[in-house]
């Protein structure tokens, strides 16, 4: 299973939200790139990148932070939030972001978001934001009405590299992964199905080894990094 740090990023920083509000933020880091290299150096084998101020805005805003962590890491990153047509998608992955994270595109627009799986194959992931199951779109802000085992359903023939399971309820809480619907999610498709959200002990990263064999291929640890609840070699250990 593959452990992906986040860094999470919001006016040019690396900060962590409470259940994705914008104005609960606690910043970790001013340098970005520099907490990639850490992350780097720690052994993880992705990185997991979100522009927050993007997913709002509707457009990418963190450019250079992006753009610095690239150049200072040699590892695969996935970036999500505020990509909303090819041309961005194009440019991210020119620029050397491995892959794409649509979550908003894949509910308003979902003919941009098979073309996008076509041209770009293995290369682009659904992001699935919800509240339990209730899909939520524009950084969270806006609930679709939409059911993800409905929503994934749309795309499960598309060639999706991964979908990304969020409960926004848990996320930034430290109360634990929401793994029943997690694995109900892996359970329904035979994509690489990444949980995240509420991440808050070892114990949650041996509850999704547990499931690797449900179809759940790894996690998204953010916060508990952070906070030092979660030690980076130790999680890297419990997942080998």
């Amino acid at each position: 299973m593959i452990i992906y740090p986040a860094i999470d990023l919001k006016d040019g920083k690396c900060v962590r939200l409470h259940k994705g509000v914008m104005e609960s933020e606690t910043i970790y880091n001013d340098n970005p790139a520099a907490q990639a290299s850490e992350w780097a150096q720690a052994g993880f084998s992705w990185i997991h990148l979100v522009d927050l101020n993007g997913a709002i805005e509707g457009k990418p805003v963190n450019e250079q932070a992006v753009q610095d962590i690239l150049e200072t890491v040699d590892l695969p990153l996935q970036l999500g939030g505020g990509i909303r047509n090819l041309a961005q998608i194009e440019a991210w992955l020119q620029a050397g972001v491995s892959r794409v994270i649509l979550g908003t595109v894949a509910v308003k627009n979902p003919d941009l978001m098979r073309q996008a799986c076509e041209l770009f194959p293995g290369q682009i992931v659904l992001g699935l934001d919800a509240y339990g199951e209730d899909v939520a779109t524009e950084g969270w802000v806006e609930k679709s009405g939409q059911s993800m085992l409905d929503l994934v359903q749309e795309y499960t023939e598309c060639g999706l590299a991964a979908i990304i399971y969020t409960d926004i309820n848990r996320d930034g809480t430290g109360e634990g992964l929401n793994m029943e619907n997690t694995i109900k999610l892996a359970q329904s498709v035979t994509i690489p199905v990444i949980a995240s959200g509420g991440v808050g002990s070892l114990k949650d990263v041996q509850n999704v080894r547990a499931a690797q064999k449900q179809g759940v291929a790894g996690m998204i640890i953010g916060k508990a990094l952070y906070d030092g609840r979660i030690d980076a070699l130790d999680a890297l250990k419990e997942a080998a």
